[in-house]
């Protein structure tokens, strides 16, 4: 994948119509690639994953890390557990442009102990489409259960394995991990999961109807855009992934539908051409469905989930085990490459009819707050940001939010320093400075 963001390609496209300098052949590339480029969580560290436990690197609570997947090897890094804490770590692996995936290849991890127990595993793969995209899979060792085995406070250890990369590219893959600490509980929860349909209502409500409101999707999980309950519209290419993020509370059911707009043009169809997957708060896989595409508009909806609840831990499968604490949840949407070649280059229009059911209910008690604070609880800047509010002082905010939710980047502030600039082409080079160091105090301010 290419290292330059889309943040610098479009103040460099300001720079450029400053000048005279028009776009030119240059802006499809640029284009190109903008659809692969993944969002990277500003400021994250970068780490060399080890080839054995002896010399892992470690790991602190709410870290998030860059590293490098190998086409073929394991990575270790190491994590200090208490013995209270549940500790949960997700990778999200990377597929760089140009690459090559087979439907079983992807990513796999686990958390293990001194003596080389799994504590938990689990693994992603690229499915039926076939089509290069960020995939996350999780690991945890948790405290709360009823087993045994990886309960004391000790050295464990992440395992990252790429997987069945036969017919695949050979290249490396890029790496994000994030590190998220969950405390304890200071009474004993229940430990066994509620049951469907008796527990909990596993009836899909009636889609959303009504105008669509515009809600351009983030390209990682660091820049998700704030969806809440309502009908939304994004347009999407061949090869891109968008990012949501939903704040569904304690005791309230998330519902998702994904449709994918009709086409004036091609023939044939693309099996698993859009893939809209859920990932939890600690970026843990919960569930996925996809949408054959002939030309025609087509949807695709989310299985109905239960309610949030910390007992859903102890239930079966990642539909159950996944809802398991409250947060902003990832709607994740990829379109296939192979679009292109049987409907175009698009862009394709994309609509996401989100609710959320249900009323809020009081939070476990547990016994502090998590790593990074907030990560399993809904705030009101989340409920706030999801419905589309612009930030003012008064709210704490610094002025840079859009009205529908999402921030302003540093390239939108360039165009308009553009727009409204008349200067001579003698202010050129002045310009392109302030703009320069402009971005940089922003992006140390955030990092």
């Amino acid at each position: 994948m290419g290292r330059r963001t889309a943040r610098g390609a479009v103040v460099a496209a300001a720079l450029c119509a400053l000048v005279g300098a028009g776009p030119g052949a240059g802006s499809e590339a640029v284009a190109a690639q903008d659809a692969y480029t993944y969002d990277f969580a500003e400021g994250a560290q970068s780490v060399e994953g080890a080839a054995s436990t002896t010399d892992a690197v470690g790991l602190e609570p709410g870290g998030t890390y860059r590293s490098t997947l190998p086409v073929n090897g394991r990575l270790y890094f190491r994590l200090a557990l208490d013995a209270t804490s549940n500790a949960y770590v997700s990778a999200t692996a990377v597929p760089r442009h140009g690459t090559t995936v087979s439907s079983s290849d992807g990513v796999k991890v686990a958390v293990q102990d001194a003596d080389a127990r799994s504590c938990s595993y689990d693994s992603t793969r690229f499915g039926a489409s076939r089509s290069p995209h960020p995939v996350a899979a999780w690991a945890s060792r948790v405290t709360d259960g009823e087993t045994t085995a990886c309960q004391t406070a000790g050295t464990y250890y992440l395992v990252v394995d790429r997987i069945d990369s036969a017919g695949s590219s050979s290249d490396d893959w890029d790496l994000e991990l994030t590190y998220t600490s969950e405390p304890g509980l200071v009474n004993k929860a229940a430990t066994t999961a509620p049951e469907s349909p008796d527990d909990w209502n596993s009836a899909s409500p009636d889609p959303l109807t009504g105008d669509a409101v515009r809600r351009e999707g983030g390209a990682g999980f660091a820049t998700a855009a704030p969806l809440g309950q309502g009908v939304w519209r994004d347009d999407i290419t061949p090869g891109q992934t968008r990012f949501y993020r939903v704040p569904v509370d304690w005791g309230q059911q998330l519902h998702a539908v994904a449709e994918l707009g009709s086409s004036s043009s091609g023939s044939g169809y693309v099996s698993s051409a859009l893939v809209m997957s859920l990932y939890n708060p600690a970026r843990g896989y919960v569930d996925d469905e996809s949408l054959l595409y002939d030309g025609r508009q087509s949807s695709a909806a989310l299985d109905p989930l239960p309610p949030v609840a910390y007992a859903n831990r102890f239930g079966l499968g990642d539909r159950m085990s996944g809802m398991r604490f409250a947060g902003s949840y990832y709607l994740v949407v990829h379109l296939a490459e192979q679009m292109t070649e049987r409907f175009g280059a698009g862009p394709y229009g994309l609509t996401l009819r989100v609710q959320v059911t249900g009323t809020a209910q009081d939070p476990p008690g547990y016994l502090g707050q998590s790593v990074p604070r907030d990560t399993f609880a809904v705030t009101e800047q989340d409920r706030k940001a999801a419905d589309g509010w612009t930030s003012d002082a008064s709210a704490g905010g610094t002025g840079d939010d859009r009205a529908d939710g999402t921030r302003a980047r540093d390239g939108d502030v360039a165009m308009r320093v553009v727009a409204v600039s008349g200067i001579g082409a003698g202010s050129v080079l002045v310009l392109g400075l302030g703009l320069w160091t402009m971005i940089a105090r922003r992006r140390a301010h955030h990092a």
